[in-house]
């Protein structure tokens, strides 16, 4: 197949696959695959950056997206004011010693030369500041999550349009990333890995149990939409009419509605993330990112900070990852810690890079769509095709039953046999980079 036209006619393959899917089982099945496919393809344009681009094993996805999850949580979510009233003063003196305590910190360290004593005063400024922190801390948390922990028991957000989450979750992951690249990217790859895969699951833990920040696992239900509600859309008078001119009921139209409209807002944001990455690939910054990915040294024998552009590129592609995690929070309109896992949020969206093509953010797109899609329908289709195979035993056979209830796991046996074949056969994915004279080999 011709490289120029592999991108369309695959992309092309995959609208046909999506749109059999709503001929045969329903539109409102279809638009959900494709909302996920949306936000599963803008995480993995934010790995594809971090990779194709800079050559950094960022295993912490998990992480960023959850950090996405928690922004949806403090901009959107109604502020608990029983819970700021009662809390408030004492979180405020925690933060006054945290910050005291930092400056304390660097004051020592300006006035006073590196040796002993000054390890000293760090280490004793430190303990100070930490146990003034939890003096004002510990009471105020125990308020704050005593108001009726049923329903609230957290500080709430900021009661803002859930869609401010979006870019506010992407300079939140940028913010933590940043601190994660300061002390990790001038460690080797194998390291970095396990750094970022270490952070991300303190993140996780953090948010699963810090009820007065994210009512942990108890759930943050209910936040708000920016689309309109299945129900209010039942009641419309102008809504049933034109369901009834397109010969649908009410209820399937609405719910029809709804994910188009979530599938706008997300496509708005993916093409514009797209159109920035390709700028960036393009532009004499992304030229600079590949050249330090494929010979470090080379690159830093010129005169490049190898170091801080790959910060750059760790805490733009963190960013993009974050925003994805916001998305996927409004789309679920409910933040759950418990369901942050790294199966979901850090191997599919690599394999959806792999596969697609890393260094080629077309590709990642498509590796979003592709890879999610898989995910989804492996599970029905592996109990149709079990079904089939044992069709011929009885109903009470137990390698038929045994067969049937394994169904659940083809998802994980397709993974790896997606991954092995393009890793056998198309090592640099459906889309792979392009090659440019003068730059590579």
């Amino acid at each position: 197949m011709s490289p120029t036209w592999r991108g369309p006619i695959l992309f092309a393959v995959m609208a046909a696959v999506l749109t059999g899917v709503g001929m045969t089982q329903s539109w409102s099945v279809a638009l959900g695959i494709v909302n996920l496919c949306l936000i599963s393809s803008i995480m993995a344009l934010g790995v594809n950056i971090q990779w194709g681009y800079a050559g950094l094993f960022n295993v912490g996805t998990v992480g960023f997206a959850a950090v996405g999850g928690v922004a949806a949580v403090l901009v959107s979510a109604q502020p608990v004011r029983e819970a700021w009233a009662t809390g408030g003063a004492g979180l405020f003196l925690a933060f006054l010693a945290v910050a005291a305590t930092v400056v304390a910190i660097l004051l020592i360290r300006a006035r006073i030369g590196r040796g002993r004593k000054r390890n000293l005063a760090v280490a004793a400024a430190a303990l100070i500041g930490y146990f003034l922190a939890r003096l004002a801390f510990d009471p105020a948390v125990d308020r704050i999550e005593a108001i009726d922990p049923a329903l609230s028991g957290y500080l709430g957000g900021l009661g803002l349009p859930i869609v401010l989450a979006w870019p506010i979750g992407g300079l939140m992951a940028a913010g933590v990333a940043w601190l994660i690249g300061k002390v990790a990217l001038g460690l080797r790859s194998d390291y970095l890995a396990i750094a970022t895969l270490g952070i991300s699951e303190i993140i996780v833990f953090i948010a699963k149990n810090e009820d007065w920040l994210t009512r942990g696992v108890k759930n943050v239900t209910g936040l708000p939409r920016p689309v309109p509600y299945e129900i209010d859309l039942q009641q419309a008078d102008w809504f049933v009419a034109r369901a009834a001119s397109f010969g649908l009921d009410p209820m399937e139209a609405s719910s029809i509605f709804v994910k188009l409209a979530y599938a706008g807002l997300f496509a708005v944001v993916l093409l514009a993330l797209l159109w920035l990455s390709e700028r960036a690939l393009n532009s004499p910054w992304g030229r600079m990112m590949r050249a330090i990915r494929d010979n470090e040294e080379a690159a830093e024998a010129m005169g490049k900070d190898v170091t801080r552009r790959r910060l750059h590129a760790f805490v733009i592609g963190s960013a993009v990852c974050g925003i994805g995690g916001a998305m996927l929070t409004t789309l679920d309109g409910q933040f759950t810690p418990g369901t942050y896992n790294p199966l979901r949020f850090t191997f599919l969206i690599w394999v959806m890079v792999i596969v697609g093509g890393s260094g080629n953010n077309w590709g990642s797109v498509l590796g979003g769509f592709l890879i999610w899609f898989v995910w989804v329908e492996a599970e029905p289709v592996g109990r149709w095709l079990m079904d089939v195979l044992t069709s011929g035993m009885g109903e009470d056979n137990a390698l038929r039953t045994h067969l049937l209830d394994s169904a659940a796991y083809m998802r994980m046996v397709l993974m790896g046999l997606i991954l092995l074949l393009a890793l056998r056969f198309s090592p640099k994915g459906l889309l792979p980079e392009k090659m440019r004279i003068g730059h590579r080999a």
